[in-house]
Order: C-alpha cells, then structure tokens, then sequence
C-alpha cells in the first residue's frame, strides 16, 4: 500500500473544506428553532445532520488514524450516530428532534474541534485506505448536504406561515431555479436497442460500492422520452380522475392513497387564482404550480399510476443507464421499475463501511438521474438513489419509457 506524500493532498485540502463548508452554508438562513424540528421520521433535524456528518469523519478517521486526537465529547457518538450497528448504540432516528442538547452552538464548535484534527491529518503522509475512506466521507457529506436541503424544505413547508428558505440568498442555493421549465428537447424519444450491454461503474474516479460491479445485463428494446413529465400533463391526469381509479394503481399504492387522502403531489393545494389551479410550498414560499415545469415530490406509486394512466412504464434502470449519455441531465431524481438490489458479485467492504449501502438493499427501489438539491460534482451516470416507495419529500419526478 503506497503512501502519499502531504504536498500531494493539497487539492483534497481544498476539497474538504469546501465540502464542509457547504454543509454550512446551507444553514446559514435558518433561525436556531429551524435546527431542531423533525416533523417525520424520514426528516432529520438540520442540527443532526451537521452533527452526524461531523461524527463520520471523527469515529472513521480521527479516532483510528490520528494519534493523540481526542473526542470533543464522549457522548456524541450515541448522539449522532445514524445506523452503523458496528460503531454502537444510537438515539432512535424517531427521536432526533426530541434533543434540545446539544445546541446549535455546541455542534458549529463540534465541527471545528473535527474539522481541526482533520486538518493535522491530511497534513500527514497517509496510504490510500485512509485517503478513500476520506473521499467517501466527503462523498457522504454530499449526500447529507441533498437530504439537508429537502429536510429544511419539509420543515419550513409544513409551517403554516409557509416561510421563504433564504430572503438574503447567503445560502449559495440557486433557489430561482428550483422549479424552472426545462429546455426543450430536440426529440421527443430516445431509442434503445437493446441487447447485452454492461452497466455499473467502470473505475477511475469514485463510485459507491452499489454501483459495482460492472457486469452484463440485457436490456430489451426501448424507448425513453427525453423530457420529464410536466405540471401540466401531471394536471390532466389528475383531471381526469387519475387519483380515483383504482386500476391505474399497485394494490400497495392504492392502500397509500387511501390511507393518506393524497389527490395530489406533495406541496400541492388548491388555488383559484392561480392559472393551473394550483400552488405549491417552494424555496421561496408559496408559489403558483407553473404548467411546463417538472412534476416534482411524486412517490413511485404517483410515478406508476401516471405512466398506466399514459400508457407508458417507467424504465428500468439499466435501459436508464443505457440511454443515459442521450438524455439532458435532469433535475429531479427519476423513479425506476428497478428493486433495489445487489449487482452480482456485490460484497460489503468489512467494518463500518460496509452498513452504507448493502443492508438497504431490501424493500425499496431505485432512482436515476440527479436533482435541484444535488451538490455539484456529485452526480454520476451510474448512481444509484434509492427509496421506499411511498416517499415523496425528495426532489423526484417522472421520466417515461415504452416498449418498441
């Protein structure tokens, strides 16, 4: 295992304190109260997130790696540990939003006490264990960084003031573009094939061990539109009874709808005055449902019944990945007809590690694709997002397939 010099970590220095500063950042406009609420157990207090992924560097990497490095509290590990049985207990995720200690100030202070003694560290020659393990916990920032934006966003959406995220735009959050109409394509559909074609990460650069390895699959003839479903055709579908007719619907989606009275996505109600009918909580309060932008905050079920409804199916995620050079990057994450499994040969890596992304293969399916709330850089054609079905608070759309 080779070593590296510290002169040659100066572009991951850089990198780590942008990543960690975004995090940040993205709470910058919140008022402490915002911290602390969880109002569902898939939301987690902004506050916990800027603990957690403070914990991740310091129980990973500080506490193994750097010597005399110690702990800014001894009981913060039970605090902001997520799921990583091999680290030890926890606080129940329900109960996040239960703690007013540590405060606001106390986890900024934690961060730095971390961000200091990874600082010493990267200044050291390190072998290449340690500098990928550091690159996946930037990588695990990022993906905290998009579940931290989408949380802010339920908290704030379910006030009833229905508040703006970021009057003084010092978030760097282009909240401006979050619900935009996309540019038009140049063909409506895009042809797949079909055949034998390998999928997965190809290696040079980072992947997450769910997207290896690369192996063959076959993939059928296909066709996969290039533009996501708008407001506007999600509307007539709606208008045509889409949320009352039960054969459009998975008998798991219908029981959901049922037992939640949803008529509409997430974020929707009813308005008058504005021209489609509708309005919608946004980043910058509530704003009228603006018919060519994309659908968003839709659960698989939604997804389904939609593309029943239009005669369509929503792709796999191997016809996704097959046509995915051809399609615009959109900014929603794009459901799948794809369970979320392993590929095969897939094994865990040994240690904490290894709980990231294997013992969530069950139950839950994939998605394709990128969001609004995606950091930069963070997307790669061969992510693979997964949620259980009835999920909607993430920034997810619809993107249809058909068979040729």
């Amino acid at each position: 295992m080779s070593s590296v010099a510290p002169g040659a970590t100066g572009q991951l220095v850089e990198r780590f304190r942008e990543v960690r500063g975004r995090s940040v950042s993205l709470c910058a406009p919140l008022a402490v109260e915002d911290h602390v609420v969880q109002p569902i157990v898939d939301v987690s207090p902004p506050k916990w997130h800027l603990g957690h992924t403070a914990w991740f560097f310091e129980a990973l990497l500080l506490e193994p790696h750097l010597p005399d490095y110690r702990r800014f509290h001894e009981r913060y590990g039970f605090v902001f540990n997520s799921y990583y049985e091999t680290v030890g207990r926890r606080v129940a995720r329900p109960e996040r939003g239960h703690l007013s200690r540590p405060t606001v100030a106390d986890v900024l202070a934690y961060r730095a006490h971390v961000d200091e003694g990874m600082t010493r560290l990267l200044a050291m020659p390190l072998p290449d264990d340690v500098l990928a393990l550091i690159e996946l916990g930037l990588q695990h920032e990022q993906q905290h960084q998009e579940l931290l934006l989408t949380d802010i966003k339920y908290i704030l959406g379910r006030n009833p003031l229905a508040p703006e995220y970021d009057p003084p735009r010092v978030s760097g959050v282009p909240v401006d573009d979050e619900h935009a109409a996309e540019a038009p394509a140049r063909a409506p559909w895009v042809d797949v094939d079909g055949g034998i074609v390998a999928v997965g990460h190809q290696g040079g650069g980072f992947a997450f061990d769910n997207e290896g390895p690369r192996h063959d699959v076959l993939v059928p003839p296909t066709a996969i539109r290039t533009a996501l479903v708008t407001n506007a055709e999600y509307l007539a579908f709606m208008a045509d009874r889409g949320y009352e007719r039960f054969a459009l619907w998975h008998s798991d989606g219908w029981y959901w709808l049922q037992s939640h009275a949803r008529r509409a996505p997430l974020y929707w109600e009813a308005d008058a005055d504005s021209p489609t009918g509708w309005r919608h909580f946004t980043l910058r309060g509530l704003e009228p449902v603006l018919a060519d932008s994309p659908v968003t905050h839709v659960s698989l079920y939604e997804a389904h019944a939609f593309c029943e409804w239009a005669g369509w199916r929503l792709p796999t995620e191997f016809e996704w990945e097959t046509a995915a050079d051809r399609l615009p990057h959109g900014r929603r994450w794009e459901w799948t007809g794809s369970a979320y499994l392993p590929y095969p040969g897939f094994r865990p890596a040994a240690g904490a590690v290894g709980e990231y992304n294997g013992k969530f293969m069950m139950s839950q399916m994939v998605l394709r694709g990128s969001s609004f709330a995606t950091p930069p850089g963070h997307a790669r054609v061969t992510y693979r997002n997964f949620f259980q079905p009835p999920l909607q608070w993430q920034y997810t759309g619809i993107r249809p397939a058909r068979n040729r």
